[in-house]
């Protein structure tokens, strides 16, 4: 079926079907609502070349991964946001660019993207603080969002994160409910933004029972297994170690549990421990029971809405900045329990 036979069908113009399968904000929501069920009914997908053509859209998004980052290629949490990305390109004929370059060439492959027409816009990712990225692509006119926000950007910016800040600050005052004051946090590298606010919310919670946060019981680092696993091992050797870990990834919490393990201990009856992110496709947090207490958010939701909210800006640019904070749950395991006495 071509796009003359569809619109003959529901009795609309070529013009209005054409535009309410593209997003166009002209169309009102009932009639896009019509056309696009009608199309799926039909098994009609719009031909890509004359879209182009017509619109001048290069019908591809972009996501540009430095070298440095290249892990991120591998990482569950980066691939359920590429996943649920990827079904709003899919289901809107959006194709996607996936560029992995050096650190060096980040700035000049963005410019590149812009002046080729290679795609309408881009999804950044992993902001810093300041993250220069997002002053480089509105000079330079790409429509983008951030996948979580830059502490100290003054510019306005579309963004969707998850609130680290509430979720640490949650997590730190449930061990302290079990009665745990040695609580250490194993972050995520500090200058990423997502880091930054989970360690004040993991701060905030210790200053308002009057507890001081202990340098020898945080540490910053990549969110690997093994960085998890050398972090644990070093804290449960203090002196005084401590009796629960808040960890910034389940990757992590896995090194974590290994140390304490090795240390001869249980997870969850002589140390408590809890994760972030443990809503993965491939990667999951046991079965009927949750195996780690974690704070929840789907990284793959979160791909979709920020796939979606791009391909907004694109139909219609020049309106508001949107701007999406998703709350994380906290979901209860079997990696926490009362402090030892």
């Amino acid at each position: 079926m071509n796009l003359k036979e569809l619109a003959l069908k529901l009795g609309l113009s070529p013009t209005t079907v054409s535009r309410a399968l593209n997003g166009y904000p002209e169309v009102n929501e009932a009639t896009r609502e019509r056309v696009v069920a009608a199309a799926k009914r039909h098994s009609y997908h719009p031909n890509t070349r004359a879209i182009r053509l017509a619109t001048g859209r290069a019908m591809a998004v972009g996501h540009v991964i430095p070298l440095a980052t290249k892990h991120e290629i591998v990482n569950p949490v980066f691939a359920d946001f590429i996943a649920g990305a990827g079904e709003t390109y899919s289901r809107n004929d959006y194709d996607m660019l996936l560029s992995v370059v050096p650190d060096a060439e980040e700035e000049g492959t963005y410019r590149a993207l812009r002046s080729k027409g290679n795609v309408d816009g881009v999804i950044l990712h992993a902001p810093r603080l300041n993250d220069p990225r997002i002053a480089l692509l509105h000079q330079i006119g790409l429509p983008f969002v951030v996948h979580g926000r830059s502490t100290g950007t003054e510019a306005a910016y579309p963004w969707v994160d998850v609130n680290n800040r509430r979720a640490f600050l949650r997590a730190t005052e449930f061990l302290l409910d079990l009665g745990h004051k040695r609580i250490a946090l194993i972050n995520g590298l500090e200058q990423m933004d997502f880091a930054m606010r989970r360690r004040s919310g993991y701060q905030e919670a210790l200053a308002a029972r009057g507890l001081m946060a202990e340098p020898a019981l945080m540490t910053s680092d990549e969110m690997t297994e093994t960085a998890g696993y050398r972090a644990g091992k070093a804290m449960l050797a203090l002196p005084h170690p401590p009796t629960a870990f808040l960890v910034s990834s389940m990757i992590s919490g896995m090194g974590v549990r290994r140390a304490i393990e090795e240390n001869g201990l249980r997870m969850g009856r002589d140390i408590s421990v809890i994760i972030h992110d443990d809503d993965l496709s491939y990667m999951k947090n046991g079965e009927d029971v949750p195996i780690f207490t974690a704070t929840r958010s789907s990284v793959r939701v979160a791909g979709r809405i920020a796939a979606q909210m791009l391909l907004e800006l694109i139909a219609s640019p020049g309106g508001d900045t949107p701007s999406r904070l998703l709350e994380a749950d906290l979901i209860i395991g079997q990696s926490t329990g009362p402090a030892p006495v």
